[in-house]
C-alpha cells in the first residue's frame, strides 16, 4: 500500500467556493479539512478492522418469526438468497401505542436505501408488534420497500438485552453470516447508554442517523434537548 500523503499538505489544496473569505477563516477551514481527512483515514481502517472480525458466534438456537406474508419462519429463512442478513430491532412492541420517533426517522432514511441495500444484502426489520400492525404503520408513512417481520416471543429480544424491566424495548442493527450451513453473528452493535460520553446520548460510530450527521454539518449542530416527532 502507497504511503498516504499528509493530510495537512492535502488540506492545502483547499479552495474556498465564494471569494471574501478571511484569512482566519481560511486557515480555520484548512485545519478542518485537514482533521476531516485524518477522520476519514480513521473510519476506514474501522471499516477494515470490522471486516476482518473472526468468525463469530454460531447461532443454535431456533428463533422464530413471522415474514412478511405472516408465515412461521426462522432466521436462515430471513437471508434469501444472501449470504448476509442485516436486521434492524424496532422499538414498536404491543405495549406501544405509536412506534419510537427516533426508530421512524431512522427507518424513514433506510427506505430510501432499501432497494438498493437489497441488491448486495438481506435487509428485516424485526419487531414484537404483528406484521400487519406494523405494515399498517408503514402504509402510514409511504414505506414500501422495508420488509417487516415479526419476533414470535420474546426469546430473541431477550436473549438480546433488548427489553427493559417496566416492558419496553431498547433497539438493536445487528449483521448476520451465513457459513456454510451455519449462521453466525458478524457484528451488532454495543454502544450502551453506560459507554456514552457526558453531555451526549450513546451513539455508534459512525452515526447511522442521516438526522445528526445532516445537523452535525450545520452551525449550530445537533441539538442537545431536541428530538424528532412522529408529527408536527
Amino acid at each position: 500500500m502507497s504511503a498516504l500523503t499528509d493530510a495537512t499538505e492535502l488540506a492545502r489544496q483547499a479552495r474556498i467556493p465564494f471569494p471574501g473569505a478571511t484569512a482566519e477563516y481560511e486557515q480555520a477551514r484548512r485545519a478542518l479539512l485537514a482533521e476531516e481527512i485524518e477522520f476519514r483515514r480513521h473510519m476506514t481502517r474501522l471499516c477494515e478492522q470490522r471486516r476482518a472480525l473472526p468468525p463469530g458466534p454460531v447461532i443454535d438456537k431456533d428463533y422464530r418469526f413471522k415474514d412478511e406474508q405472516g408465515f412461521d419462519v426462522g432466521l436462515r429463512e430471513l437471508f434469501g438468497d444472501k449470504n448476509t442478513l442485516v436486521t434492524y430491532f424496532w422499538m414498536y412492541g404491543p405495549q406501544r401505542e405509536r412506534p419510537c420517533p427516533m426508530c421512524t426517522n431512522w427507518l424513514g432514511s433506510v427506505e430510501g436505501n432499501a432497494a438498493d441495500i437489497k441488491q448486495r444484502v438481506a435487509l428485516k426489520i424485526l419487531g414484537r408488534s404483528p406484521v400487519e400492525r406494523q405494515y399498517a404503520f408503514a402504509w402510514e408513512r409511504g414505506w414500501s420497500e422495508l420488509n417487516f417481520i415479526q419476533t414470535v416471543g420474546d426469546d430473541y429480544a431477550n436473549d438480546l438485552g433488548l427489553i427493559r424491566p417496566d416492558g419496553s424495548e431498547n433497539p438493536a442493527l445487528v449483521v448476520y453470516q451465513r457459513d456454510g450451513d451455519e449462521i453466525r453473528l458478524f457484528w451488532a452493535s454495543a454502544m450502551t447508554a453506560a459507554m456514552a460520553d457526558p453531555g451526549q446520548d450513546p451513539r455508534d460510530a459512525p452515526d447511522i442517523a442521516s438526522l445528526w450527521s445532516i445537523l452535525d454539518l450545520t452551525p449550530e449542530g445537533r441539538p442537545a434537548d431536541w428530538y424528532p416527532r412522529l408529527q408536527y
